[in-house]
């Protein structure tokens, strides 16, 4: 087997940055031969183990995330609501309970959370959908899973259960022991075996090239904005 450089993205639903980029990693070919695993944690929990503020929270970076997801959006060619969702932000522990439930479930466990990922972020961030609302939840969890309805209310089952809110626990511990403080987190090993954190959207230029992936950037697109 050919080794490949590896990839592990810790994300919350929450995150309109974690949510660009999984949609880079996902979509661009750059990453094509790169071993991705996704991750979800809780944000909320990840803050405060690091004692940090949401950005929301401060004044003036509140305004200015919202100018600096649509940039990054456009950079990227990301499908992205203009406004931010109503509401926001939620409270995104029940949907990232069913994705760590999700992620425990089977030897197919990344495949089931990719889908459910795609759904989600889609519903989110594209349609403006309050998915953490549970009517709306159970919708997406329906259309994405395999097994429809059956599947998604054993899934929301399984994410009340102490198993599972001790699975997402323990992946928000794990993204803090790698250095994680905020989101988009990824933890990258390249064919040196060497390992490093990389946290946003505005690094995956330093990303790609401690991966060796940089000679197979075009310089089109928004790769000219982070490298």
């Amino acid at each position: 087997m050919v080794p490949k450089p590896k990839i592990t993205l810790y994300l919350d639903t929450v995150s309109p940055f974690a949510y660009e980029a999984y949609h880079i990693l996902r979509n661009d070919p750059i990453f094509k031969d790169v071993d991705i695993t996704y991750v979800p944690i809780f944000l909320g929990g990840l803050m405060n183990k690091c004692n940090n503020t949401a950005p929301i929270r401060i004044i003036n970076k509140d305004k200015w995330i919202n100018i600096e997801r649509l940039r990054w959006a456009r950079a990227f060619s990301i499908p992205i609501i203009d406004q931010m969702p109503p509401n926001f932000p939620p409270n995104t522990l029940p949907i990232q309970r069913v994705l760590a439930g999700i992620g425990a479930s089977s030897s197919q466990s990344q495949s089931q959370i990719i889908s459910a990922l795609d759904a989600l972020y889609k519903s989110y961030w594209v349609n403006g959908t309050p998915v953490h609302e549970p009517a709306h939840l159970r919708s997406v969890l329906s259309s994405s899973l395999e097994g429809g309805e059956a599947a998604a209310d054993k899934m929301l089952a399984a994410a009340q259960t102490a198993e599972v809110k001790q699975r997402l626990v323990e992946n928000t511990d794990q993204a803090f022991a790698e250095g994680a403080f905020g989101l988009p987190w990824f933890t990258c090993t390249n064919l040196k075996g060497e390992t490093e954190g990389f946290w946003g959207v505005d690094h995956l230029g330093q990303m790609v090239q401690f991966l060796g992936l940089d000679k197979g950037v075009s310089g089109n697109g928004g790769w000219r904005s982070v490298l």
